[in-house]
């Protein structure tokens, strides 16, 4: 059962990203607060739903929730400051966005840095914990999606459609024999003995 909220009679957003442990593309994010008397049954941590249930709530969250917001950083930019800063600029990003701005922030995962001297708490596994950030999860997942699948239609051979850029056989196969292209981020390595 999920929770409404870490702090009960405060505006606050649950943050979540997609697309941090990808060999291309954006890392994106998603921040999200809900009214507290949201409730759906089908809401939970987005790596837990399909693909279709995922896109069943993007719409719900969107409508019902009090603020939404995605932000994105390229693979230029994770290349610059590493994905860890990336992944938190990207939800510095999707919370600049919000109006109104939220009274506390509580993000999936154990690492973040202050935004804009708001409160937070990190919380691990939170997607899987409070609602703000399975609906900040969902969102950020499905966004990144159909971004990937863009990409797809001009880069068809490293299989994004499918993989959506996260590191499978196919995809580092198809690395090795094509080369990268410019969304492939290069502080990503790896040699044919990770094929094996």
């Amino acid at each position: 059962m999920l929770l409404p909220y870490y702090i009960n009679n405060v505006l606050e957003a649950g943050c979540d990203e997609a697309g941090r442990g990808c060999l291309a593309g954006s890392v994106f994010a998603a921040a999200v607060i809900l009214p507290p008397d949201f409730r759906n049954d089908l809401l939970n941590d987005s790596k837990q739903l399909t693909e279709s249930e995922r896109y069943l709530l993007r719409p719900v969250i969107e409508q019902e929730a009090i603020a939404w917001a995605v932000g994105e950083v390229t693979a230029e930019e994770i290349d610059h400051i590493n994905i860890l800063n990336a992944s938190i600029l990207a939800m510095h990003r999707a919370l600049e966005q919000l109006t109104p701005q939220p009274g506390h922030i509580i993000v999936d995962g154990n690492r973040f840095k202050p935004y804009n001297y708001i409160p937070y708490q990190t919380v691990v596994k939170g997607d899987g914990k409070y609602m703000s950030i399975a609906a900040a999860s969902v969102l950020a997942k499905t966004y990144r999606d159909d971004y990937m699948l863009r990409l797809h239609q001009e880069y068809p051979q490293y299989d994004w459609e499918n993989n959506k850029g996260y590191p499978t056989a196919k995809h580092r196969r198809a690395v090795l024999q094509y080369g990268p292209t410019p969304y492939h981020r290069k502080t990503f390595t790896f040699t044919t003995a990770d094929l094996l």
